[in-house]
């Protein structure tokens, strides 16, 4: 593995993982007040050189910890109780700012968003918000607002984005899980990138609330974690709907489908990239991962099959939507002078095409829907790379007009953003890593409420591959 410039941080015996953390505390070997020290003593920590948080709730989060504590002696149990968790910077917390990656004085919000309300039922404690690049544009994690958040598995890289911050303070282990959100990829993206399991969720599935729906139906809140088991922990006690979410899909039990093994499944393996007008290549290393994943997949009794979706024209359908999305929350900001000038490129898009353009595109998706979900009459799961190359560098898309940065990131991730038109979940699964040490993605895809059927797979496939022993130095 690579030589992480990770600062030391706490060498705690303390349960790492989620589903431990919850045990530990539930049996009372561990409090959540020590828990919660530790974490933000590994973010003091890490977050010199790493920088995945925006805000780190220390006084808040240790007076959540012991209040949990208190209830924990009581005997009182809940799926998350006493255990310290993040969530990304573009979800309210009660008390703080949320930036949204951007620059300047924010209000303190006066209410938690459903998500982390949710979070807060469950017992959880929130310890800090996580950065992300403007408005969650980017796949990667940068700004003038806040610097650069590294990966910690070579701090020369970009851990992803949009939700680069939560994937890097997971990979680093200074939190055991994280709430994201992925709006063309910004869960699977930084998952792939880090060595971690990436739920995006079917569309609704975890509210976006007070939004009753992001980015036009493009935007999904999804979960970051080392394990399957840890990912669908979160997953169940983040989900359910606000009364006002326009989108309300079918409930399901992420943790009970951990439980069972897959049933033998037809898997669709396909490295065929959506039309984009615009130039881009799978990566050599990336294919073999993922080629070397389906072989993994074949020997656990699957049968893996090269077919490709049909995507058709489902690129037009996205720049609307996507574009729409960013004027729309600009024009809530406090100070738009501060924006990144790639920031003021998609706003004026969004003017031109957030009309008939943009009502066009939400129109097509059922038909859309259709053409690519043709698939699923004759596979279960379409396996493909979460994204075309490695991890990108630092800086590498720094300074680059807004043309350029389009053409950079579509090159680089091209694979992720479809599922995000339709609104299907799919997960990203940690598929090896370069000659260098960087770490690589692959994605299970299926067609609506599918959660159950991938986390199943990906759960068989983490048993296979034991992901969770590899972590960064």
């Amino acid at each position: 593995m690579p030589d992480s410039s990770l600062p030391p941080v706490s060498t705690s015996c303390s349960p790492a993982g989620l589903v431990d953390m919850v045990a530990a505390l539930a049996d009372g070997t561990v409090t959540a007040r020590r828990l919660t020290e530790e974490a933000l003593d590994r973010i003091a920590a890490a977050q010199p050189r790493l920088n995945a948080f925006r805000t780190v709730r220390v006084e808040a989060a240790l007076a959540e910890a012991e209040a949990a504590d208190r209830r924990l002696a009581s005997g009182e149990r809940l799926p998350l109780l006493g255990v310290p968790l993040a969530v990304k910077d573009d979800m309210d917390v009660a008390g703080e700012a949320t930036a949204f990656g951007c620059a300047g004085e924010f209000p303190r919000r006066t209410a938690d968003s459903e998500a982390v309300r949710r979070l807060r039922a469950a017992g959880a404690v929130v310890v800090g918000k996580t950065h992300t690049p403007e408005l969650g544009q980017w796949p990667f994690t940068e700004g003038r607002a806040f610097g650069a958040t590294r990966n910690p598995w070579n701090t020369d890289y970009s851990p992803g984005g949009s939700s680069g911050g939560s994937a890097a303070a997971v990979a680093a282990g200074l939190i055991p899980a994280a709430l994201g959100s992925d709006g063309a990829g910004s869960v699977r993206i930084p998952a792939a990138w880090t060595h971690l399991v990436g739920v995006k969720p079917q569309r609704g599935r975890i509210s976006t609330w007070p939004e009753p729906e992001a980015f036009h139906g493009l935007t999904v809140n999804g979960v970051l974690a080392r394990t399957v088991a840890d990912a669908a922990l979160l997953l169940d006690a983040a989900s359910g709907p606000h009364p006002e979410d326009r989108h309300r899909p079918a409930r399901i039990s992420a943790v009970g489908a951990v439980g069972r093994e897959p049933r033998r499944l037809r898997i669709a393996l396909s490295f065929a990239m959506p039309f984009t007008a615009t130039p881009k290549s799978l990566h050599g290393e990336v294919r073999s991962a993922v080629e070397r994943l389906a072989g993994r997949l074949e020997a656990l009794g699957h049968e893996v099959v090269p077919e490709d979706p049909r995507y058709g024209p489902i690129g037009l359908t996205f720049v609307p939507r996507a574009t729409a999305g960013v004027r729309d929350l600009v024009a809530r900001l406090p100070d738009t002078s501060l924006l990144d000038p790639r920031t003021h490129e998609a706003v004026r898009t969004g003017r031109l095409l957030g009309g008939l353009p943009l009502r066009v595109s939400r129109r097509a998706e059922a038909l859309l829907g259709r053409r690519v979900g043709e698939v699923f009459g004759r596979f279960d799961v379409v396996l493909t790379p979460t994204t075309a190359t490695p991890p990108l560098r630092i800086g590498a898309l720094a300074g680059l007009g807004a043309m350029a940065t389009d053409r950079a990131m579509i090159a680089a991730c091209p694979y992720a953003w479809t599922w995000n038109v339709l609104g299907w979940p799919g997960v990203n699964v940690p598929a090896g890593f370069t000659a260098s040490g960087l770490p690589l993605g692959a994605q299970l895809l299926g067609p609506a409420d599918s959660e159950p059927l991938l986390l199943s797979l990906a759960a068989q496939l983490e048993a296979a591959e034991a992901w969770p022993a590899h972590r960064p130095t």
